[in-house]
């Protein structure tokens, strides 16, 4: 058995769908495994972006050079460029109304970060955020 050019470019493609599969995947588990609000943005933003690039990537292989993956380029490159400004402008917005920065100070952070040794130090985003009464 042969291996035509057809099969390797096809081979090829899979791999980088692949790619982009696992990057879509870890942006998901980032979204339902972290903390706040800004750290789910910030796994989305990146992951996703990467994931698409390596999703489209496969597609041109796979799709060859035509007209339609001229328009999966134009696509990309649209992604490639919104994703990370709208992730930038959300957590900028967010951060000015007062959304609250988590911190190891919060009271649900020893639950998330119960495999932490005592006494350990790490440094906090604290902002320039007025402290909430009450809290």
């Amino acid at each position: 058995m042969s291996i035509t050019l057809d099969m390797l470019r096809q081979g090829i493609a899979a791999l980088f769908l692949l790619g982009g599969l696992v990057f879509f995947i870890g942006s998901a588990i980032g979204m339902l495994r972290l903390p706040d609000f800004y750290t789910r943005v910030h796994a989305s933003g990146n992951s996703e972006t990467l994931g698409c690039m390596l999703s489209f990537i496969g597609l041109i292989i796979y799709e060859g050079l035509t007209l339609t993956s001229l328009k999966m380029v134009f696509v990309f490159l649209i992604v490639f460029l919104a994703n990370p400004i709208g992730s930038h402008i959300l957590g900028k917005a967010a951060y000015k109304s007062g959304h609250p920065v988590w911190t190891l100070a919060s009271k649900d952070a020893p639950k998330v970060l119960s495999g932490q040794p005592q006494g350990s130090s790490a440094n906090e985003p604290m902002g320039s955020l007025p402290a909430k009464e009450g809290n």
